[in-house]
């Protein structure tokens, strides 16, 4: 089974039941209203699934695109945003392999992606559009589960993080870290799950 049809049963099933799902995700917006992003400011979410998010960006006046394996949760959220779904870019395909516009976004958001990727080769080639992808002077704001979080996820391995640990996976030289904070996310069906959040700016894009 392909990684995009994985992940197109698992919304087919679930929907909004996914462990990882919050109705509203409180504690990236409060790290993106922080960073001070103007109006207009070109934000991609990697992974963004069903994720509220883009609704919240968007209501920022801020241009937003959005990115995922399934095509059956982008449509979901496409759905859900009515007429406001032509303000937003819908990107479907692996962040590691789509082709991104060079120099384009200034800030990267990805909450419960990263930690999926358990090949260190695909962790490189994940940072590698990163890199391409982001202006000079821009932001990352990432969430993996932290080292207590689960081992697995939706039947796939994952790996764990602290914020020493996440920051190292993306470069110390490259990206500057500005801050982390944890978080114990309570899932739909009410377990917990630890998650650290770390964002950065990047020193050499």
């Amino acid at each position: 089974m392909s990684k995009s049809s994985h992940w197109d049963r698992v919304y087919e099933a679930k929907g909004d039941d996914v462990s990882w799902y919050r109705p509203t995700l409180h504690r990236s917006l409060d790290i993106i209203d922080r960073l001070g992003l103007s109006r207009g400011a070109s934000v991609i979410d990697v992974g963004a699934g069903t994720s509220t998010l883009a609704d919240n960006l968007v209501e920022r006046g801020l241009k937003v695109t959005v990115t995922d394996l399934s095509a059956v949760a982008l449509d979901a959220t496409r759905a859900r945003l009515r007429e406001r779904a032509s303000e937003v870019h819908f990107v479907v395909g692996d962040i590691t392999e789509i082709e991104l516009p060079a120099k384009t976004f200034d800030l990267w958001h990805d909450r419960a992606v990263f930690h999926f990727l358990t090949d260190p080769q695909m962790r490189a080639a994940y940072v590698r559009q990163v890199l391409r992808a982001l202006r000079p002077g821009g932001h990352v704001v990432i969430a993996t589960f932290g080292l207590h979080g689960p081992e697995q996820c939706s039947g796939l391995p994952v790996a764990r993080y602290d914020d020493r640990s996440l920051h190292a996976a993306f470069g110390e030289g490259v990206f500057r870290k500005l801050g982390h904070e944890h978080e114990v996310h309570e899932t739909p069906g009410g377990a917990e799950q630890e998650f650290v959040y770390c964002y950065f700016r990047c020193e050499t894009c």
